[in-house]
């Protein structure tokens, strides 16, 4: 089988405690757009953010997606989850074959708010952008049990990524009978 077509679940993957990524298109196979299958956790939302070049597609595979996509009437560093647009748009929820385009300087943002993984096909143009940005940001995840805010931030400047509001990983409550526990682990 060439590098060209790839059987379901095939591809370079990156797998960290806050995401999984399988690589399908790349410059290297000489795509100009990078093809990813993404699985988002529950309780991971990416922040909102621009990108001042690149434009970016979602498609929901599997599960359903909190997307926003357009420049709000204000912007509330903390949370974009209530932005509203000048006319009148908000957060939507996205189910399977659910889809979002983001042209480059639009606000935008995903969460998987549900107890349960999402799938989704994301591409990004031009490449290798995101697929850099995909390696260097697990590289990031996987050096200890905290992640480092600031090579974060450093990491997302380099590829044209302006960060609007934090980056957040906050899993589901774990509930054990005859316990309580909760995990929390924030990767803004």
């Amino acid at each position: 089988m060439t590098d060209l077509i790839l059987p379901a679940g095939a591809g370079r993957k990156l797998v960290t405690r806050a995401q999984e990524v399988t690589f399908k298109a790349t410059k290297e196979m000489g795509s100009s757009v990078s093809i990813f299958e993404v699985v988002v956790p529950p309780g991971f939302d990416v922040g909102a953010h621009v990108h001042g070049d690149a434009q970016e597609f979602f498609y929901v595979l599997e599960g359903e997606l909190d997307l926003l996509c357009f420049e709000p009437t204000e912007r509330t560093p903390d949370s974009w989850h209530d932005w509203v647009s000048p006319k009148g748009d908000r957060v939507s929820r996205a189910s399977e074959g659910g889809c979002m385009f983001v042209p480059p300087g639009t606000p935008h943002a995903f969460r998987n708010a549900t107890d349960r993984p999402v799938k989704m096909l994301f591409q990004c143009l031009p490449s290798p952008i995101h697929e850099d940005y995909f390696e260097e940001i697990a590289e990031i995840w996987s050096r200890g049990t905290t992640v480092d805010a600031a090579a974060v931030e450093a990491m997302r400047k380099r590829y044209d990524v302006e960060q609007l509001t934090p980056l957040r990983y906050e899993p589901p409550a774990l509930h054990i009978p005859g316990q309580t526990t909760h995990a929390n682990q924030s990767g803004s």
